[in-house]
């Protein structure tokens, strides 16, 4: 029988060669997930045999990564802002750009007894960490599947947050969730990818939701309809902040009519605008 070091170089070695991929890494966190080994244990037993169940398993998970699938879909989870997260193929896998929305939520959002909603909550990562920096906040997470809200649920209660979700198409299903003042801070990570670009993504992107991807023929067209919404919703000198891809920044900032001001985009490590919030007027 090969042991645990003898697999994971076999699987390091099957795994070179993938874009964007460490493959000592991966082939290590797929060993520990097919052997049901935490990193620790993992370390301190690496001359341990491994049973050719594992093994099977293993090398599986590594052919299925060599084919494209999302290394967080075989494993199962994914880290975010320091918290581990429940993942499924229901949901796009939470990236570590995204922890700027979160930085500039937490920077926006009043101190005491806040309105949050978050519009395409997916795996309910930003809500659950939105929860957790700001216990007093009440945090309204939406999204259209209900498969995705199983894994944010899942997920909420694995961290001891407390965020009420629900089943809506943007706001269309949020009466009664949000105070007829409205909300003090609406957030979301829209689907931003142009139709157009779909087939050029990399086969790993392309393996998550289409829909909590791909929103029209711009790529600005859930942007569009979530401006409008959130116009509706939230309370004066309210924000609405949201991710947009590569070079969208501006075209997102020219959506904002005049019941707006404040409007800025902010760049994430890499000097990309990631991040665009403006203010409801109505003071």
């Amino acid at each position: 029988m090969s042991s645990l070091r003898e697999l994971a170089i076999r699987g390091r070695d099957l795994l070179r060669g993938l874009p964007r991929t460490d493959p000592a890494l991966e082939s290590r966190l797929l060993l520990q997930k097919a052997a049901g080994l935490d990193e620790i244990r993992f370390w301190a037993l690496p001359e341990s045999p491994v049973s050719p169940t594992v093994e099977r398993v293993f090398l599986a998970f590594v052919r299925r990564r060599r084919a494209g699938i999302p290394l967080a879909y075989l494993t199962g989870e994914r880290e975010f802002w320091s918290l581990t997260f429940a993942v499924s193929p229901d949901v796009l896998v939470p990236r570590p750009e995204t922890e700027l929305l979160v930085e500039k939520a937490l920077a926006f959002a009043p101190r005491g007894e806040a309105v949050i909603v978050e519009i395409g909550t997916g795996s309910g990562a930003v809500a659950v960490v939105l929860a957790k920096e700001l216990p007093r906040a009440r945090i309204v997470a939406a999204d259209v599947s209900r498969r995705a809200l199983e894994t944010a649920r899942r997920n909420a209660l694995r961290h001891g947050a407390a965020v009420t979700f629900v089943a809506s198409d943007l706001f269309r299903s949020l009466g009664g969730r949000i105070p007829p003042g409205g909300a003090d801070l609406v957030v979301s990570n829209p689907p931003y990818v142009a139709a157009a670009e779909w087939p050029t993504l990399p086969p790993e992107v392309r393996r998550e939701p289409r829909r909590a991807l791909v929103a029209g023929p711009t790529g600005l067209e859930f942007i569009a309809r979530l401006i409008a919404g959130a116009g509706s919703h939230l309370k004066p000198g309210g924000r609405l902040l949201f991710e947009v891809g590569r070079g969208q920044a501006r075209r997102a900032l020219g959506l904002f009519d005049s019941r707006w001001d404040c409007r800025e985009a902010f760049k994430d490590l890499r000097g990309i605008c990631r991040v665009v919030a403006a203010r409801r007027t109505g003071f």
